[in-house]
């Protein structure tokens, strides 16, 4: 068992972490509400650190899972950032969504201190983090990457190698692309549905045994239906993570007609007040008279 430090303890993190303490690692945890980290400690024991720095120090691994490239840097840079606790040779995974370029700029800005970064962006929402069933996107050196996966085996049922650094991210970014789409495509079927008189219920039970079936038709089709979307994926997070997708996309020169559409409908949700709903509510956009 590795001494453990995780950084970020939001709906994602904080369960991560919890599996990392179950299976008996010592894990020393940092979130900047300090009341969050105070409140995984008496449910998991461990510690709480005051800095990000002072989680790290004499960890071999740390852990980090934030909202988006400035909150990483933040977390890893400055003299309360991770890497001015870390000691040389011990590993940095980042589990956040961000952007290819910032997981190689701190890669880059770990190797120079010794330190070495794996950007692994994780799918799977908030309950495969409770569940123990992320799958785990991985950037990074080969050489330190079955041990590290042994780790995240504790909160993954799938952790994959994909590349060198940013090819994590990278990954992420054609997940939530292909989720965005197929999002849209079920928005839009649902709705031609009940505005062609169809029983959705017939219709799901008929058509989730095809082609058409998919992950959110199984969870997230039933609750569209029903106008129900206080759970699961934000608004906010998707419109963050399809930001990315798209900026990158100019970089590479890739076209993503429907991933800049759903982006579009994704702000339309927004600019109703709904943007802490889940993802699935885009129906709503074409449900509403």
């Amino acid at each position: 068992m590795g001494k453990i430090a995780f950084i970020g303890l939001g709906v994602m993190g904080f369960p991560m972490a919890g599996h990392l303490a179950r299976v008996g690692h010592s894990v020393r945890v940092y979130n900047r509400t300090t009341a969050r980290a105070q409140s995984w400690q008496a449910r998991h024991g461990g510690e709480c650190a005051a800095s990000p720095a002072t989680a790290a120090a004499g960890a071999d691994y740390v852990f980090s899972c934030v909202g988006n490239d400035e909150d990483l840097r933040a977390v890893t840079l400055g003299a309360s950032g991770a890497f001015a606790g870390m000691l040389p040779g011990s590993v940095y995974i980042d589990h956040s969504t961000t952007s290819a370029s910032v997981a190689r700029e701190l890669a880059a800005i770990a190797a120079s201190h010794g330190l070495v970064f794996l950007d692994a962006p994780v799918s799977g929402g908030q309950t495969g983090a409770q569940n123990g069933t992320l799958t785990c996107m991985v950037g990074g050196a080969a050489s330190v990457f079955d041990e590290a996966a042994l780790i995240m085996a504790a909160y993954a049922r799938t952790v994959r190698r994909l590349g060198d650094v940013g090819a994590g991210q990278l990954t992420k970014m054609v997940n939530q692309t292909c989720i965005a789409g197929v999002l849209q495509g079920l928005a839009e079927g649902l709705a031609f549905a009940l505005k062609a008189g169809l029983d959705p219920a017939q219709v799901l039970a008929v058509i989730g045994q095809g082609a058409a079936q998919s992950w959110q038709m199984d969870n997230r089709a039933t609750t569209m239906c029903a106008g129900e979307f206080d759970f699961g994926f934000a608004v906010d997070w998707m419109r963050k993570d399809l930001g990315i997708v798209l900026d990158e996309a100019r970089r590479n020169g890739a076209r993503l007609p429907v991933t800049a559409l759903v982006d579009q409908c994704y702000a339309a949700l927004q600019a109703r007040g709904m943007g802490r709903a889940d993802t699935s509510s885009l129906i709503a956009l074409l449900t509403d008279e």
